[in-house]
């Protein structure tokens, strides 16, 4: 197939696509299932094609041909004794055995997609947090720009003079911006100060408008966003029709992975009083096959990969009197603990470890992998990589996000809660951003590139921090929170967080359908 060849099926489809994007698909080994990948995930509000939308991972991959329409969640509960499961399916659609438990640890290969870790060149200068932001606004704008046709914000301050009529001589325009201020007028419209690289305008949302103003309640400071509407006929402000975030695509195809299953944890916290020692045990032996129960024997021997998103220790000097809460005072001591706990993984599970708040490495995030002087003490089969960090787990792309940022978003955002953590991922997804607000309680390295923006879609995000538990689908990714293995703490109580401890996600990574066994009983 010839550059010809390719402009004309996109043209007939209505698409324009740009040469470098033509050049790619030509390249491909399969252009014609390259061009079928492209228009079957494209969204509608595209009308240029160019190479950022071109996945060619996914037109490699062979699809599973089984799906499901949201997460299949099936509790299993470890007893020898009694096996109760609760599900929305058929006990066999979901528990099935490989008939090959014996995996290697090659047969389970990850590669690091991208990674802070040995990358990191910021030393926290005001030009870094400048070239940081830009870079965010540079990415997020081309994405919004490619559903709309967007004027800089010089524009219409340029043109606008006294006398004037600022509605009349625009009519209706579109601008993109970091929304960099948010007030609520007295009779409770919302303004929104937005800025590029440009200059900085004014929006108004009105409360007449309640679809547009309940979308303006979910947006946050540092986020960029596009806007349409009318100017006011001082040239003003504008009075907005439309906003438009960046978002993933409506139509993105479904993707199945590889075989076997992937479990999904986070939130250990070895070292602290609270840490449940006896389900971590009952966990392990899991791992390894050692129960009597038939339902999780023929789960373990389908495992594959064990990924941990963060706080694999409790740490020292994270919350007021924390030091009273600890059994081992020695924040190095926590991590051998920990090391003796993930020796007693079976060898041949893939482990991947990423950061948390309470881990040995820098709080700004993103943060780089735990030190060489405690990875050391760690068996072979462990990869750490550092926090955010998006992972292939043999055709799998999973993005490991600890979350803190749902700290904020829950402070920020009406319906996101603690309670239900998959509201604040939901929101993420939506901003194509991890950690947009800056100044609150994540603090951020302002790194040559902003590691959270979302350039490349994950087929799954797995967060933890919040301690408790969430499964749910977003545009055929699957978001998952993977709770905690430590009780309530006192600090907890006094911020009425109340956790769901030892419940375990696990994602069969032919179908992405998920179960939640607990090994709190």
């Amino acid at each position: 197939m010839n550059e010809v060849d390719v402009l004309t099926v996109f043209i007939e489809e209505g698409y324009q696509i740009s040469p470098e994007a033509v050049e790619l698909i030509c390249s491909h080994c399969s252009p014609e299932r390259l061009i079928q990948q492209v228009l079957g995930n494209i969204d509608t509000s595209v009308l240029v094609i160019g190479v950022e939308h071109i996945d060619i991972d996914s037109a490699a991959a062979d699809p599973a041909n089984e799906s499901t329409d949201g997460p299949v969640t099936t509790f299993v509960e470890n007893s020898a004794d009694t096996l109760r499961i609760q599900t929305e399916q058929p006990l066999a659609s979901v528990i099935t055995s490989s008939g090959s438990p014996d995996f290697l640890l090659s047969d389970n290969p990850v590669s690091i997609i991208s990674d802070i870790s040995d990358n990191s060149t910021c030393v926290g200068e005001y030009m870094e947090f400048v070239q940081f932001f830009r870079n965010r606004y540079s990415r997020l704008s081309e994405i919004i720009r490619s559903r709309v046709n967007a004027r800089p914000i010089e524009s219409l301050n340029k043109n606008r003079s006294p006398g004037l009529r600022g509605g009349k001589d625009f009519g209706d325009v579109s601008i993109i911006g970091m929304i960099s201020d948010i007030k609520s007028t007295s009779n409770g419209h919302k303004i929104l100060e937005v800025e590029d690289p440009t200059g900085s305008f004014s929006v108004l949302v009105r409360m007449a408008d309640k679809e547009l103003y309940e979308q303006a309640t979910h947006l946050v400071l540092d986020e960029v966003v596009g806007f349409s509407g009318a100017l006011t006929n001082d040239g003003k402000l504008m009075i907005a029709q439309k906003i438009i975030i960046p978002d993933l695509p409506n139509t993105m195809a479904k993707k199945g992975g590889s075989f076997g299953k992937a479990v999904l944890t986070s939130d250990v916290h070895v070292g602290s009083t609270t840490f449940m020692e006896e389900p971590w045990e009952r966990f392990v032996d899991f791992l390894r096959g050692d129960t009597d129960n038939e339902a999780l024997a023929a789960i373990s021997k389908e495992v594959r990969y064990l990924v941990v998103a963060g706080d694999l220790v409790d740490g020292v000097g994270i919350y007021p009197g924390q030091e009273h809460e600890l059994n081992i005072p020695d924040v190095y001591d926590q991590y051998r603990k920990a090391a003796e706990y993930f020796d007693e993984i079976p060898k041949n599970i893939r482990v991947i470890i990423s950061p948390g708040n309470h881990d040995a490495v820098r709080q700004a995030e993103p943060q780089p992998k735990l030190p060489e002087c405690i990875r050391a003490d760690f068996p072979s089969n462990v990869t750490f990589v550092g926090n955010p960090a998006m992972v292939n787990l043999d055709g799998t792309k999973i993005l490991i996000y600890h979350g803190r940022s749902i700290d904020d978003l829950v402070a920020a955002v009406p319906g996101v809660s603690y309670t239900e953590p998959t509201r604040g991922m939901v929101e993420m997804m939506k901003f194509r951003h991890l950690s947009p607000m800056y100044g609150s309680r994540v603090s951020i390295a302002p790194e040559k590139n902003d590691h959270f923006v979302l350039g490349q879609v994950p087929d799954i995000l797995h967060c933890g921090h919040v301690h408790t538990v969430g499964v749910e689908w977003y545009k055929n990714v699957l978001l998952v929170n993977s709770g905690t293995w430590q009780d309530q703490t006192e600090f907890q109580k006094r911020m009425n967080v109340v956790p769901t401890p030892c419940q375990v996600p696990v994602v069969d990574l032919a179908t992405y359908r998920t179960s939640i066994l607990r090994f709190d009983e």
